[in-house]
């Protein structure tokens, strides 16, 4: 029997953002009155304290160590603290641009859950990997990681999130289709291990999300919402985008 998953939309705004469009984006948001699905906004560490509902704000990463002399570092203690619910962990940009390991980022998400917080574990494969027929092994190799260390039960408190990289900021989405089998293949790869789990999951896809093509691809069966990129950046576009998934 399928369980009834409660839609989940977040806005990653990267390194982008202001006061304003906090002051914006909170105010679109009371407006639209969005009950029927999880809206979040992961800004920048400095905009994080502008918004009126940390429980409904992410941060877009989090440190796999406690503390101490690690510059630049934010802990997930540190974050816990404030009252955000939500971090981003294993985006495709940390990978690469701060060479990410799935160890790393299982340990990350480990460190995550034992503070309450919500990761959205992001997982994805670039266009080499799609097109050289591995892309299932390499989704498999990155949610197998996490489960080694946390253990399948933990992921009833995990978002995951399908972030095909050739498709994020590109302007290219993948198809609804292409969404739909990956997504079905990650809820598969966890029901082997627990599926009642596996059911219950929320699984999210980001790349080039836009109003225009969010209800297509948020009425896929194991489509449960997005993270949002360049479009979390307009207030109405967001809201749009919730509204699709809403």
């Amino acid at each position: 029997m399928q369980t009834t998953r409660r839609p989940f939309v977040a806005g990653n705004w990267k390194m982008n953002g202001s006061k304003q469009l906090v002051s914006d984006v909170q105010k679109a948001l009371d407006a639209a009155g969005i009950a029927e699905c999880d809206c979040v906004v992961c800004p920048p560490y400095p905009f994080i304290a502008g918004f009126t509902d940390l429980a409904n704000v992410g941060v877009q990463n989090v440190s796999a160590l406690d503390n101490g002399a690690h510059t630049g570092e934010v802990s997930a203690q540190m974050v816990a603290e404030l009252g955000v619910r939500y971090a981003i962990i294993g985006h495709s940009e940390r990978r690469a641009d701060n060479h990410e390991s799935n160890d790393i980022v299982a340990h990350k998400v480990h460190k995550a859950l034992q503070l309450g917080l919500t990761p959205i574990l992001c997982v994805g494969e670039s266009l080499q990997t799609r097109e050289s027929g591995k892309l299932y092994e390499f989704i498999a190799e990155q949610l197998d990681a996490v489960i080694r260390l946390t253990g399948i039960e933990q992921f009833a408190k995990i978002v995951v999130a399908y972030e095909p990289i050739w498709a994020i900021g590109t302007g290219k989405t993948a198809s609804p289709q292409q969404a739909q089998d990956v997504h079905a293949f990650i809820r598969g790869h966890l029901a082997r291990q627990n599926a009642e789990i596996a059911e219950s999951i929320r699984i999210i896809y980001g790349g080039s999300v836009k109003a225009a093509n969010a209800k297509e691809l948020f009425s896929q069966p194991d489509v449960d919402g997005g993270l949002i990129g360049g479009a979390s950046l307009d207030p109405q576009e967001f809201i749009k985008i919730c509204q699709a998934a809403n």
